[in-house]
């Protein structure tokens, strides 16, 4: 699915004196074995008993992520106990993130095209996320106006759900990624950068953080996709590209990348203009097993390690600052132009 890209006038492009910016965004989600089929049954939540030691991270660094909240995770007491107490104390944003196979009301079958919740009927859209903004607002105490599409799916019809339930911003995009294989959102020729959904100054979106880097960096798509072909895999192009320093698609994520990944995504942007960064995780990989990128206790040190390097990279070194998505758009509210402190 391709969605409509933004026009150029409403992109949000900070001057290049302002400080580059960061947005600390946590898919905060039930657990679940990711190479497997989806399962309302799965609603475990029993990692969010160590989510303190990922907030103190953030602490150490005087960042306020914002946890984007899914069913299981708002109607469970051991998930809602403690982001309730990091909102209260001022520590964090809290919003929505639908996962809708797990998200009432449950009326569509669970395949692989339903678990992105923008190809669902607009009805049954509108009706998982106005349950799950209830459920955040009795159980979380606040009413979040965040929003990400589980899986990134975001359609032709969230923008005017998200306006009906008073949602302001969406973090949804993912650019370069195409999740067209089994039926996502086409991501590939997004901009990394903020804009105004369909120019109206009511929907800001700020998409996830990744983008080509390396000298082909132009050639975009088209070579990622040649060399990702399926007859040309025993060549191992991506590998070979990545070590000529010629082409590689990044994440901005301590999920699948490694510190020089994630530096080198920032810098290569800074270097094109860009000064708005997310930084994104899942809340399961606090806890080994349940997501493939922590599996053990050294990967679960390495996890946290990796975030207080980037964290240290960016705000130190670059000079760079840090807002939740919210604070932002209320920068830009009152000054669309200059830099947001």
């Amino acid at each position: 699915m391709r969605l409509p890209l933004p026009s150029p006038d409403a992109l949000v492009r900070l001057p290049a004196s302002a400080p580059p910016v960061l947005f600390v965004v946590i898919d905060t989600e039930e657990e679940f074995d990711w190479s497997r089929d989806f399962d309302r049954r799965n609603t475990g939540v029993t990692h969010m008993r160590a989510i303190g030691t990922l907030q103190a991270v953030f602490d150490e660094f005087g960042i306020r992520p914002v946890y984007v909240v899914d069913h299981p995770i708002a109607t469970q007491a051991e998930s809602a106990g403690p982001l309730r107490e990091f909102a209260r104390s001022g520590r964090c944003e809290i919003g929505a993130h639908l996962h809708p196979w797990v998200t009432p009301p449950f009326d569509e079958e669970v395949n692989a095209v339903n678990s992105y919740p923008g190809n669902l009927p607009r009805e049954l859209e509108r009706a998982k996320l106005a349950s799950l903004t209830a459920a955040i607002e009795a159980h979380l105490g606040v009413r979040p106006r965040s929003y990400k599409a589980g899986r990134y799916g975001f359609g032709p019809h969230t923008a005017a759900t998200l306006g009906e339930l008073g949602y302001d911003v969406d973090l949804s995009p993912n650019p370069p990624f195409d999740l067209g294989a089994d039926g996502g959102p086409d991501w590939s020729a997004h901009p990394v950068e903020p804009y105004w959904h369909a120019g109206e100054r009511r929907l800001l979106v700020i998409p996830t953080t990744g983008a080509y880097v390396g000298y082909a960096r132009g050639l975009g798509h088209g070579l990622y996709r040649l060399a990702t072909a399926r007859a040309l895999r025993t060549l191992r192009l991506p590998g070979i590209l990545s070590r000529l320093g010629a082409f590689e698609r990044l994440h901005l994520s301590p999920e699948g990348y490694l510190g020089e990944h994630q530096r080198a995504l920032t810098r290569s942007l800074l270097a094109r203009g860009v000064r708005t960064f997310t930084f994104a995780l899942h809340s399961p990989s606090v806890v080994p097993g349940h997501t493939p990128y922590v599996r053990d206790e050294r990967q679960r040190l390495e996890f946290l390690d990796a975030c207080r390097r980037f964290f240290e990279f960016f705000l130190r070194e670059l000079g760079g600052v840090t807002l939740t998505p919210r604070a932002f758009r209320a920068s830009l509210d009152t000054s669309p132009r200059t830099s947001p402190t």
